[in-house]
Formats: structure tokens, sequence, C-alpha cells
């Protein structure tokens, strides 16, 4: 049934020639009923073009009228048993508040959430009973980004489902104990529940847009078949305003996503208040989709509003329901019916005329169409079917639904954590929970017994769709087989005499031996952000192609070059452009592949080191949550290695951000070999034991020579320290130089000038991970300080000092924040010397910049003369001497200051 004629004509505002209005509406209502839609838009089409090619300025518009995208009789009504699913919501709603009051009447500041999922509880109940499938032989499941704040009401349906018992429930926001559940959803907390973590807000749109095309990835390189999965996310209209939300939809519709849906729940407030007090987030929202190319449903009423909107046949309805502002929308559902009545209806003497005949109470349930399950059911079946296009749904509900006049709607719902013993009697009332008056005020939760038929019917659609959700898989099913540490034999090999390579080169020529590898070739995932040519990785644009579904339908400009630019349907490569959010999204859905797709997959994302850590922290962070297994390369890495970019490219903090993540291994190796010995282990541990760890590798852009793997050298390397160099037995003083990147060979170079100007012998040690170092070092003195009367645990870097002689000098590439980490553990009675990068970048030669920061030879060389005069060893003069010789500027102002 097409609209009404005379209902659109009236939308037309000071006419000029009605009846030339009308001839032309009824040829295209005509066109409507007997050729369709696509039919009509064509026509459309074809007259904007005809009228913009004459001159004519017709202005763009993304959005459409304030209503319902779908109208009711297209609408596919639900086919559940919606009484079973109205008690089951409303069990759910209760146990949700009472897990979250009562965890607060224990601890008034553990916290809590219970307007959000109040208001997309007919959202979720909906797709959990209708449409999202988990993983089965016949499936590989489908993926959700649940919006964070509404975890309470996951954990109340899993509570029903007997998921999750009434003690974990108890023990909400209690997690030390092991008994408790997390607060949002935390695969590292929760890892056989929560597929993602979705706060901090933002990413879970931005991550799900990766995974979706992920899923592309996967199926076009015949590893997974992910035909028939979604992935939906959940967020709300208040978390739109990250940048991160918004920022990828673009990339959605460009590589025609269709198995994404992205959930907004418009529910018009945030935290602090409305997100568009004086406008219409949902418009805004929809200008933003549509113009970026998504298929766009508007949920914005309920069925109570169809029979008005069919009245309004001027349209005045439609007209008040566009130009009332967001902040006035929110008050009408903080106040009551007649409220509702002399404010909304009241605008227009016609509105107030349609509404004579219906009570204030009758206003009152003309509900937001996120509340209605038809509404809902309807368009996630668009959703669900939907080809070409992501889908984005814009569904309008109200904050704190039935919490009543205790938070609905109102600017404090979003952290209402508490609610009065009035309050809690309401809402039993309101959602007819069988508790009696006087075990109210121990809020207890409610569970019916097993063989009620609501519970039965729970357990029915879930086993419908495949089994419970969500459900996270903790291992991938398959067995993978790395190569061998000699599989890398042309980079533990030293360098041939006179050949200068970088560890970045050294790097290349592992990725391309591992794409080789008959195991675990097509498994490797390399991730660029239009840097390849910077680490020299172009190469593998022919060997392995860019992924692109579309394939190539243009020659490249460098076809005739042997490393031209190569996109291909069945592409290896991901190629994210300038974007590293986009790249670590990438990563992530890759890096957790073993979970998500029981497909184990090796991403490599590389990228400049300045812009990892620190751009992207939130997501590395959020790896971690989810169990991430894969490399992330640091490429340029060091305050002083990239040369001549200046104070925004060269990284001197990286490896503090990566010290921070637990479950990262972090690593700044200096040589090819250590290279090696690190990702081979580190592939070892992540594919084939399976070990939820992932790795921070920096490598670096300069050329020097390598001097190849000692016998007995890989299990230092592991552990971050290890002697690489000894100085000469003979001489009686004697320095300990510690270092790490490109920085170890100025270590190297201290170590000939110690001997050769002052007599002085220097062992030279390499520490690809000073963190690992400290991590181990905080492992033993916490098993020291919780066991007194056991034999004492001694520190790895304690061990390994205990039988050299003289003070110590660590010099990094780094702040001097990096080495101070192992300070405590190195033996009390030696002097600890630390040269670091403190200070803003510079761009100048590498020398220039390592005498700028005080980290070259001859301030490692001065450093370790102090520490010797420090101890008596030597006399002062001696470093005076030094400081001359090596013509060291004293005046010199402190790097940190400049």
């Amino acid at each position: 049934m097409a609209p009404q004629l005379d209902q659109v004509t009236a939308l037309t505002a000071n006419d000029s020639d009605a009846q030339e209005t009308k001839e032309w509406l009824e040829a295209l209502q005509a066109v409507l009923e007997k050729e369709g839609p696509d039919r009509a838009h064509y026509l459309m089409e074809r007259l904007i073009d005809l009228a913009r090619q004459s001159g004519s300025d017709i202005p763009f518009s993304a959005n459409t009228a304030y209503v319902n995208t779908i109208p009711a009789h297209l609408e596919q009504h639900c086919p559940g048993n919606l009484e079973y699913e109205e008690k089951l919501r409303s069990w759910m709603r209760w146990n949700a508040m009472a897990m979250v009051v009562k965890a607060n009447r224990v601890d008034g500041d553990l916290g809590g959430h219970l307007s959000s999922f109040a208001s997309l509880a007919n959202m979720l109940g909906i797709g959990f009973n209708h449409f999202w499938k988990a993983p089965s032989e016949s499936h590989g499941g489908d993926l959700l980004y649940i919006q964070g704040h509404s975890s309470p009401g996951v954990y109340a349906r899993a509570f029903l489902e007997g998921r999750l018992s009434e003690e974990q429930l108890t023990h909400y926001r209690r997690e030390v104990g092991g008994k408790g559940l997390s607060s949002y959803p935390h695969p590292k907390l929760m890892p056989n529940f929560w597929q993602f973590p979705t706060v901090s807000m933002g990413l879970g749109p931005l991550m799900a847009i990766y995974q979706a095309r992920f899923l592309k990835y996967l199926h076009a390189r015949s590893i997974a078949d992910t035909t028939d999965r979604k992935v939906w996310a959940f967020c709300g209209d208040g978390e739109m305003d990250e940048p991160e939300s918004l920022g990828a939809i673009g990339m959605a519709a460009r590589e025609r996503l269709d198995n994404l849906v992205i959930v907004v729940n418009c529910n018009l407030q945030r935290l602090d208040g409305p997100v568009r007090g004086n406008g219409k987030i949902i418009q805004e929202l929809e200008a933003d989709f549509r113009g970026a190319g998504w298929n766009v449903v508007k949920v914005i009423w309920g069925p109570g509003w169809d029979a008005l909107l069919k009245q309004d046949k001027e349209g005045i309805l439609q007209k008040v329901m566009m130009e009332t502002l967001d902040g006035e929308y929110q008050n009408y559902k903080a106040k009551d019916g007649a409220y509702v009545r002399a404010n909304f209806f009241g605008k227009h003497p016609k509105l107030l005329e349609m509404v004579a005949n219906m009570t204030d109470d009758d206003i009152w349930r003309l509900t937001r169409g996120g509340h209605d399950p038809h509404k809902i059911y309807a368009a996630f079946k668009v959703a669900q079917e939907h080809k070409g296009q992501p889908t984005v749904l814009l569904v309008k509900t109200i904050k704190g639904f039935g919490m009543g006049k205790h938070g609905e709607a109102r600017n404090t719902a979003h952290n209402t954590k508490k609610l009065t013993d009035e309050a809690v009697r309401e809402m039993r009332d309101r959602y007819s929970i069988p508790i009696p008056d006087d075990k109210l005020a121990d809020i207890p939760f409610y569970k019916p017994a097993d063989d009620a038929p609501e519970i039965k019917y729970l357990h029915e659609r879930r086993a419908a769709l495949g089994g419970y959700l969500p459900q996270r898989r903790m291992q991938a099913d398959e067995k993978l087989t790395v190569p061998a540490l000699t599989a890398f034999q042309n980079v533990l090999d030293a360098t041939a005499e006179g050949r200068e390579v970088s560890s970045t080169q050294t790097f290349v020529r592992i990725l391309t031996t591992l794409l080789k590898d008959p195991s675990i070739g097509a498994r490797i995932v390399p991730i660029l952000v239009d840097e390849s040519r910077t680490f020299g990785m172009e190469g593998l644009f022919r060997q392995v192609g860019i992924f692109n579904q579309q394939g190539q339908l243009y020659e490249p400009v460098d076809k005739d070059q042997v490393m031209y630019y190569r996109e291909d349907k069945a592409g290896q490569i991901l190629q994210e452009g300038i974007n590293e959010a986009g790249g670590m999204s990438s990563w992530i859905a890759a890096a957790t592949s073993y979970s998500t797709n029981n497909r184990v997959m090796i991403p490599f994302y590389t990228y400049y080191s300045m812009f990892g850590m620190q751009r992207i922290g939130d997501l590395v962070w959020a790896a971690a949550d989810m169990r991430a297994r894969g490399f992330l390369m640091g490429g340029t890495a060091g305050r002083t290695t990239l040369n001549g970019e200046g104070l925004q490219h060269e990284d001197g903090h990286s490896h503090l951000f990566a010290a921070a993540v637990p479950n990262c291994m972090p690593y700044d190796p200096t040589f090819g070999h250590e290279v090696a010995v690190i990702i081979q282990d580190g592939l070892r541990r992540m594919v084939e034991d399976q070990e939820d760890v992932f790795y921070y590798i920096t490598i670096m852009n300069e050329n020097y020579p390598h001097p190849g793997i000692k016998p007995g050298q890989e299990e230092g390397i592991l552990k971050g320290l290890y002697l690489l160099q000894e100085g000469d037995k003979s001489l009686k003083q004697r320095v300990q130089l510690m270092g790490s990147g490109t920085i170890l060979r100025e270590s190297l170079f201290a170590q000939e000038l110690l001997k050769n100007d002052w007599n002085i012998a220097a062992d030279v040690w390499s520490a690809p991970s000073l963190t690992l170092v400290a991590r181990d070092g905080q492992d033993a003195e916490r098993w020291n300080l919780v066991n007194p009367t056991k034999e004492p645990r001694v520190p790895y870097v304690a061990q390994l000092m205990k039988d050299t002689t003289g003070p110590i000098v660590a010099t990094t590439d780094y702040m001097r924040a990096f080495a101070e980490q192992i300070r405590a553990f190195i033996p009390k009675d030696r002097t600890y010397r630390v040269l670091g990068t403190d200070g803003f970048g510079r761009s100048d030669t590498r020398a220039a910049l390592r005498e700028f920061f005080e980290v070259n030879r001859y301030y490692i060389t001065v450093a370790a003369l102090k520490s010797l005069s420090e101890e008596g060893k030597i006399d002062v003069s001696v470093v005076e001497q030094a400081i001359v010789k090596y013509g060291l500027n004293a005046d010199k102002p402190n790097p940190v200051t400049q």
C-alpha cells in the first residue's frame, strides 16, 4: 500500500501550482504501485540529474522525514510468543536492577548502570530470541558487540538460562574473590562469556567494522566460510560523538560490508544530559550514515502513533515531530500524559483535536519504536536480509525505561545505581514480579522453576539458533606447526663483511620466510598503514597481493616495475591507508580469530612506532582484554633513529606504554638474530601453545653489521638480557654496559673507547627487553614478600650481575624511565647509571641527535668513568679529561628543557 496522496501533498509548503504538483505526485504514485520503488527511484534520479545539468542548484539532503523508515503496512511482525517474551524481559529487568542495587547497598562505591539496559531490553530480547546465531557445526556464529553499560541485563538473561548462578549475580563488580561478574564486557576476566570489550566507548563500532571486513577477507582467501555470518554492534547515541565511532563508516560502505549491522540506541541522553538538546541526533546520524553510503533504518515511533500519522492528512503531525527538539522529547517522557498533551500536541490546535478522544493515560502509552517488539523485529529483519551495504538502525528509546520517576528520561538516569524501597516496590508492581512485600527489602533475584513455560521457551529459542550467546571460544580446535628457528638462518648468521642492514630489513626477510611456510604461510596477515615503502615491504605487493574485494579494476601506474602495486580479491595484505586505528582494528580481528572464527591467524601490523602505542593505546588495551595473539612491529623506533622527521615522528616512550600492558611481550632488539629468536618463540607460544600473549617489537631503519647468533644466547634474548661481548680480561678496572635497539651499538663503541683511551674493560650486555627483566624482578620481589621464611628468589638481572664487577651503565633510545625499571633489582652494592632520550624530538643527523640527547658513545664513556670515580676506583680528574677529550659541552642545556 503506497502512502496516501493527499497526505504527501500536504507536506508541500507555499506551493505556487498545487494542481501541477498533484499531477506529478499522481504519476509517481502510479509508478510506485505498478513498477515498484526501484523504478520510481530511477526516474527521480534522472529528473534531478537533468535539472542539475541544466544549471539548477538542487541541494542534496541525506535526511528523510522524522518517521519510521519501514511503513506499518510493510512490517514483518515478530513470530514469537510475545506474552512469554514480555515476562522474560520483565524478569530480566528486575534481576538487572537487583544486581546493581544490591551491590551498592553492600558498598555504595561499586557503581553500575541500570538505564542503558532498561532502554534497549526489547532490542536485546528480539535479537537473542530470533536472530543471533551461536557457533555450531553449520554456522560460525554471529558476533555481538554489546553496548557496554547494558551488561547487567545480559547477565540477567544468562541467569535465567542457568548459565550464571545467583552467587555470581550477588558478586556483581566484586571479582577479586573469583566469584563475581565484571562491570562491563571483559573477555580477559570472563574468557568463556564475553566476545568483545566495548568500553571504552567508540571502540565497539570501530572494531565491529573491521571485524566485518575481516570475515570477508577470510572467506575470499578460502580460510573459513563466513557467508551467513553477521556482526552486530550496539552503541549509544552519545557514544557516536567519539571520533572512532564514525571514523570508519566510509570504509564500511566502500567495502560493501552487508554482513555488518550497527544499532544505535537513541535514548537521546548521555551521562550529563541530552545528546542534542537543541537538535535531533537521529536526523544527524541519518545524514552521516546515509551520506557515507549506508542503508539507514529509523525506528522512531511505536504502533500507537501509526493511527495518528494515518489521520495526519495535512502533514501537521509530521511537521511538529520534525520541529520538536530532542531536549523537548526528553522532557515529555520525564513528565506525564497531560504534559505531553499540552506541550507536544498543544503546538497546533488540529493536533489537540486529533487526540481529543484520548485520555492522558492513552497519550502516555504512545511508545517509542525501540520499545515495541514488532517494530524492532521488522527492522532487524530488514538489516539481516539487506545486501550490498552495511546497515545502521537508529532506534529511539527512553533512557531508564521502566524506572518511573526515579530515573526514567532524567539527566540522572545514567548514574542511577541506588533505589529506595519505594522505587523497588514500584518496579515490582510495574513488571508484576511475584515477590511478597516482606521480602522486598532484600531485593531477591527472581527465577521461575526450570519447567516454567517461559523458561522452556527461552531455551527453545536459543536451541533453534544453535546455542547460547554471548559465548567465547578460548582455544582454536586446529593445531598448526610453526617453523623451527633454523628456518631463519639467513638472519641468524652474521652479515657478510662490508654489508650493513637494518633490523627492519631482517624482519622483512623473516616475514617473507613465514609467508612461504607450508604450514602457516596462508595464516600470516601482513597489515600496513601506507608505510610499506618506508619499511622496505613493497616487494610483498606482488608476492602476496593486497586484499580488495573487487580485485584490481585498473592498470597500476607501476605495472612495469618488479614490485608493482597489486590488488587482488584473494590478496593477503591488509593495506589500511593512513589509518593507525583502522590498522589496529584489523590486527585485533586477526589476532582474535582463533576465538571468533576457530581459525588461527598470525597478524603482523607494522607502523611508525611513534604513531602506535600513544595513538592507538586504547585499542591496544582492548586487544589485551580480548586476549589477542599477534605481532605489533614498531618501525623506525627510538628517539634518534628516524633522524630527519622531527618532534612528532621520534619515539622515546612507546616501550613505557607497552610496559603497562601485562600480556604484552615488549622487545627492543638490535640485531637480526635477536628478531628471529623473538618472533620464532612468539609463534611457538601463540600458535602452537595458544598462549594469550601478544608481542610488541621495535625495529629500526639504521643500517649496520650484525654479528650473528652464538650458541646459548637464545634463552637470554627471550628473558631480555644477555652478555653480548665480553671485555678484555687482562685489564684491572671494569664496567658493565647495557643497551638496546641501535643505541646498543653506541655501548659497543664505548667499549672500545674505554679500553683504548682509559685502559678500562667493559662487558657489553644486550637488553632486548628491559621490561621483561623488570617483570621478572617484580615477580621475585613479590614472592619474597609473601614467603618470608623460604629461600629468597634472586631476580634474573641480579643473577647475571652477581659474578661481574664495576658500575653498570644502561643506555637506550628511550626515556630514562625505561631502563630505570630494573634499578630495584640491581645488586645493592653496585652503581647503576641510566642514560636516555628524555625530551622532545629533533630533526638532525643521528650523530647530532645522540650528542644532543647525551646517549652517544662519548657520554656513555664519561658516565662509566664518572661511576668509577664515585666508587673510588679512579680519580675524578680522569672524568674531566674525558669531557675535554671528547669535546662535551658542560654548559649545554639539559635536553629535557629544550
